[in-house]
């Protein structure tokens, strides 16, 4: 394994999907089954940490040569549950979005624009070799998509405030199933109830993307690297999956009030987190 730094690198976020060993062709999964034997596996701050350093080059290297053998790791219930990193895929991925993100002479100082045709290309020829692939994590910086509290319930919360060289932690796990019931009761509330738009549009995207994984795998939504950006205070008091749960209830029950003040505290909590990105 390279070695990498010890700098934190802040702000990413994850929805990340965590599969049965059953779920994977044989080959794989007896790699994943003697990889989760490891005492060594990285951390997600290992793998942002070799995502930047790939960009230090001369050309930078925006997408891995080789896709990543890693893997997060959890036992649930006896039962070993795999989420692989997929960091070449997600890469291409996130490379398709880069252009609606950042200005143009921003975009061609990180990546130029010669760099990002050539990891397009590879990309093409790669997916008719590999047409059904998918991700098993979903990342987004400086917030938490607002549809992907549907998926998860204040009751699966979990927030540590961390002590001396352990950060804080706050992250929501939730049986894949309940995941998907969740997407699909809020789909019928919010399409009786609303107007077209980015929230159900989330909703739709990540409800198929759910479908492509195995019914006994386990769903996380964790904040990552924005804890190290946000006072321990505030990550305390965030029950933004109550509020999305509370919110989409009161439309159901026809009580727009209840419902625009559950939407009013998300929009000021997540404004403050913006404002902080501003600043940087």
């Amino acid at each position: 394994m390279p070695k990498v730094s010890s700098v934190v690198v802040p702000y990413p976020t994850y929805l990340r999907v965590y599969e049965p060993l059953a779920a994977f062709p044989e080959a794989e999964r007896d790699h994943w089954a003697r990889y989760a034997r490891r005492p060594d596996r990285p951390s997600y701050q290992d793998e942002l940490r070799r995502s930047l350093a790939d960009l230090l080059p001369t050309p930078p290297i925006p997408v891995p040569v080789h896709e990543s053998s890693d893997a997060f790791v959890l036992d649930v219930d006896g039962v070993v549950c795999v989420c692989p990193w997929r960091t070449r895929l997600r890469g291409w991925q996130a490379l398709e979005e880069l252009a609606e993100e950042l200005p143009k002479p921003v975009l061609e100082a990180v990546l130029p624009e010669v760099v990002r045709l050539q990891a397009a290309k590879d990309y093409e020829r790669w997916l008719i070799r590999n047409p059904d692939a998918r991700p098993w994590i979903r990342s987004s910086t400086w917030q938490v998509p607002l549809h992907w509290f549907v998926l998860v319930g204040d009751e699966e919360r979990s927030f540590d405030k961390g002590s001396g060289d352990i950060p804080p932690m706050l992250r929501y796990r939730t049986p894949m199933v309940q995941a998907r019931r969740r997407v699909a009761r809020a789909l019928r509330t919010l399409k009786d109830t609303l107007d077209e738009g980015p929230l159900i549009d989330g909703l739709v995207d990540v409800g198929r993307w759910l479908e492509e994984f195995h019914p006994r795998s386990l769903v996380e939504l964790d904040y990552g690297g924005l804890v190290h950006v946000l006072p321990a205070g505030e990550l305390e008091d965030d029950h933004s999956a109550a509020d999305v749960a509370e919110g989409i209830e009161a439309l159901r029950q026809g009580d727009g009030a209840a419902a625009g003040e559950a939407y009013g505290r998300l929009v000021e909590r997540w404004r403050s987190v913006r404002d902080r990105r501003s600043a940087n």
